[in-house]
């Protein structure tokens, strides 16, 4: 399980995660395991990936294979490489993209969210891409993070990233599937 936010707020972008792994009930720590990191850098971007602890093997180990870094700067061109990169997990990783029959499309079965110079993003499981305004959190503690980022956002003088760890905080207080410690990040937009 995973919880990752991003913020957005006087000049900076910010993105955290926790380090939580979870198999079932089994809860493996960043005490534990040394490659806990859920945030990795592709290009001039951060990215940071729910879902199935395989899958930031599977989007570092692509993004790694290209010969020159996907630019992620637009709602447009995150989408185009995430289309792409849906094909090629089913070809190249063997990723099972059915999750219910009633799904318009296929699904890439992960959340991710992306900070760079030009914003903050969202590409949800189906693909859909957003540009955040202020922040946005997925994974399972997400609506804890969620809650805790619409309560401090104007309500106190936390700059991005001590929001975002904030946000990350507040999961892992509730939420069983997120845990301490923190990874984040910061970038000055453009």
């Amino acid at each position: 399980m995973t919880t990752i936010a991003v913020v957005r707020k006087n000049g900076i972008a910010a993105i955290a995660a926790d380090t939580l792994t979870k198999w079932g009930s089994a809860k493996e720590s960043a005490t534990y395991i040394r490659n806990h990191e859920k945030i990795f850098h592709v290009g001039d971007s951060l990215i940071g990936v729910t879902g199935n602890a395989t899958f930031k093997h599977i989007v570092t180990d692509y993004f790694d294979s290209l010969e020159v870094p996907p630019v992620l700067d637009s709602v447009a061109a995150i989408f185009r490489v995430w289309n792409r990169l849906h094909g090629d997990f089913k070809d190249r990783y063997f990723l099972q993209p059915e999750e219910d029959k009633d799904d318009a499309i296929e699904s890439t079965r992960m959340d991710v969210l992306i900070a760079n110079t030009r914003g903050i993003f969202g590409v949800s499981a189906q693909r859909t891409v957003q540009e955040f305004s202020r922040f946005y959190a997925y994974g399972s503690g997400g609506d804890y993070a969620l809650g805790a980022l619409y309560s401090a956002y104007e309500r106190s003088d936390l700059d991005a990233e001590a929001l975002a760890r904030h946000a990350i905080t507040a999961a892992a207080e509730f939420d069983d599937g997120t845990g301490l410690p923190i990874q984040s990040f910061t970038l000055t937009l453009k």
